[in-house]
């Protein structure tokens, strides 16, 4: 299913559905249960995480990220810059790269995958500076907005390979799996974890296809969800908590930097480690069934499943003067 909707975005199909009719129904009327159960709290306006990290290394010739996505890339429903997804990678990769990184964040709370030619756009009107790596996770919104996937991918493509022309490495967390979620009950839970892994999938083979590489975030803060969730979920009961994202971010973060040439490991399967190279349809399905799996692209149409080892996470320091963005004061905000 996957392929044919990667296929279907590269040759203009748009009516490839991943549920029928009669089930979208039912979905639309369990989705607001689960939003009353679910929202019953307010999440913060997301904290704005450009600056510089990594002061420990100085001011000059810092790497530059810059996060795209919605929502989680945001970092809804944290208080403090320092929690924001952006903010934790960058100081994770600072670390590791031992220089400063500066982060721009153009992430909006509620965006859908057709916002990312507009977040694109914004990031490369500065002629002048290209960002070293970007960093997108979108892909939720879509789903629950009922978008066709043969669009999702589309415009996901579409996005990788300006970035990538542009000159800039792209990582992409794909589609979490939306079944994890505790006050979702069946048959809800089920189709949303059909729904989320087939477009996160469907993420990973045209994201590839561009020359990105994905990370599966999947049902990855699903056990830690279950075991503490007044610790794992935000001021909404919705979003993710500071913790939540710190364990979103030490899954991306290995991969951020293999991608740099940073990370010690290398490009080539560990047996061990069940890593091996894998048809792109194949290892992408795969991948979206195990969070914090890494896909890269071989030479075609395979690609490269990896498990990188993960680390733990440096408490987040910022310049007390961020980074400014020439859009701060002009992006729109969704609900």
């Amino acid at each position: 299913m996957a392929r044919r909707i990667a296929a279907g975005a590269a040759y203009g199909g748009g009516g490839i559905g991943l549920l029928g009719a009669a089930a979208v129904g039912l979905v639309l009327a369990e989705v607001q249960l689960a939003k009353r159960s679910v929202g019953g709290g307010t999440a913060p306006v997301p904290p704005r995480g450009d600056g510089l990290y990594g002061l420990a290394f100085g001011h000059t010739d810092p790497l530059y990220l810059a996060v795209l996505g919605d929502s989680t890339a945001a970092g809804q429903g944290v208080r403090r810059a320092g929690q924001t997804p952006g903010a934790l990678l960058a100081s994770g990769l600072a670390a590791v790269a031992e220089r400063p990184v500066e982060v721009r964040n153009i992430a909006l709370p509620g965006a859908m995958s057709d916002d990312l030619e507009r977040q694109v756009t914004l990031l490369l009107a500065d002629r002048t500076r290209t960002p070293d790596v970007c960093v997108i996770m979108i892909g939720a919104n879509d789903v629950t907005h009922r978008v066709p996937p043969t669009q999702s991918v589309r415009h996901m493509s579409a996005a990788v390979r300006r970035l990538r022309t542009a000159g800039a490495e792209v990582v992409v967390g794909t589609c979490p799996d939306l079944g994890t979620i505790e006050p979702v009950y069946q048959p809800l839970r089920w189709m949303a974890r059909r729904v989320s892994r087939q477009l996160a999938a469907a993420q990973t083979i045209v994201v590839v296809e561009q020359g990105g590489r994905t990370v599966s975030l999947g049902d990855l803060l699903g056990p830690e969800f279950a075991a503490n969730p007044r610790e794992m979920f935000g001021a909404d009961n919705y979003h993710p908590s500071a913790e939540g994202y710190a364990t979103a971010a030490m899954a991306v973060l290995p991969t951020l930097c293999a991608v740099l040439g940073l990370w010690p490991e290398s490009d080539r399967p560990e047996p061990d480690r069940h890593e091996r190279v894998l048809p792109v349809a194949t290892a992408a399905a795969t991948a979206a069934a195990e969070a914090g799996t890494e896909v890269t692209g071989a030479r075609a149409p395979w690609a490269l499943l990896k498990h990188r080892r993960r680390r733990r996470l440096p408490t987040p320091t910022a310049s007390p003067e961020p980074a400014p963005s020439p859009s701060s004061s002009s992006e729109p905000h969704r609900a």
